[in-house]
């Protein structure tokens, strides 16, 4: 069985959004992505750390879903990193309230010996220096590595994260971060112009507009599905990237018409995460719903043409 690596954070959220609000409940870009990722009975191991607060039955429920937690650093008097952010009405912007780095300020990540010959090495949104360090770990090239970052990289660490980007195969970023990457405002030349930087493959994310995959000359187009209603959004993204890699590491074709499908499988997942609040979606998702969820992105775009 193919394997994959995960790294990224574990961590608490306090979400508020026009539905509601929580107190603290699990998070973070690793958690979403493993999540997403299990859906495919894949061999994936996490990397990343928690405090000493955070609870056993996350841990467990993460084991459960068939993930690798021997990386998964206890600093059993450390607190576990915390986010908590307010969404707007329009569902699109957030005001971040409160940043908490605790434990992950130190973070070294260790990718776990029987992994380093991981076909598919997963970053999730950390520190460019952190993503660094588990490729710089891997004993084999991985087959693909995927990049998910972030504007505060480009603001805070933009050398380091050029260093990265000039290593990976694909990388995931919304709209507003590829034109900040480039400074062009159209995204098939900024797409082109990542692509100068060193990855195959490009995917920008467009929220609820879908999201854009390009190849050399080639893209392709996935719309998002039209849902009643959107409680959070918070890790949509990192359920996205999940579900890609998840499915690149379940079929082993790195082509770019098994990526499109890898998009479609993201975007899918997707859709579920925002449904609930937090993980609570995700860890209840059955493969039979999203199965009709595929067949729902199917019908969205088939259409007969006739000559």
């Amino acid at each position: 069985m193919s394997k994959l690596v995960i790294v990224g954070t574990v961590a608490f959220d306090a979400i508020e959004t026009p539905f509601g609000k929580t107190d603290k409940i699990l998070g973070g870009a690793a958690t979403f992505i493993g999540l997403a990722a299990s859906q495919f009975d894949i061999d994936g191991a996490i990397v990343s750390v928690v405090g000493g607060d955070f609870p056993k039955e996350y841990i467990d429920m993460l084991k459960d879903r068939g993930l690798d937690i021997s990386s998964l650093e206890v600093v059993e008097n450390g607190k576990t990193f915390f986010w908590s952010g307010k969404y707007h009405n329009d569902m699109n912007t957030r005001d971040t309230l409160a940043t908490e780095l605790n434990v992950l300020a130190d973070f070294k990540p260790v990718v776990p010996e029987s992994y380093k010959d991981a076909k598919v090495v997963m970053l999730g949104n950390l520190h460019p220096l952190v993503q660094l360090g588990v490729i710089e770990q891997m004993n084999v090239k991985p087959d693909i590595v995927i990049l998910d970052t972030m504007n505060f990289w480009m603001d805070s660490a933009l050398d380091d994260l050029m260093k990265v980007i000039s290593k990976v195969d694909v990388i995931t970023i919304n709209d507003e971060e590829a034109r900040q990457l480039t400074g062009e405002y159209s995204l098939v030349v900024a797409a082109k112009k990542i692509m100068t930087m060193g990855p195959e493959f490009v995917v920008i994310k467009k929220g609820e507009h879908g999201a854009l995959l390009f190849f050399e000359d080639e893209i392709f187009y996935a719309p998002a599905l039209p849902l009643k209603e959107v409680f959070d959004p918070t890790g949509a993204g990192d359920t996205f990237a999940g579900g890609f890699a998840g499915y690149l590491v379940k079929t082993g074709d790195y082509s770019f018409e098994n990526l499109k499908k890898a998009v479609i499988y993201g975007s899918a997942l997707a859709s579920f995460s925002v449904e609930k609040f937090g993980t609570e979606r995700m860890t209840n998702l059955k493969k039979e719903e999203l199965y009709e969820r595929i067949i729902q992105f199917k019908n969205l775009t088939q259409f007969d043409l006739n000559s």
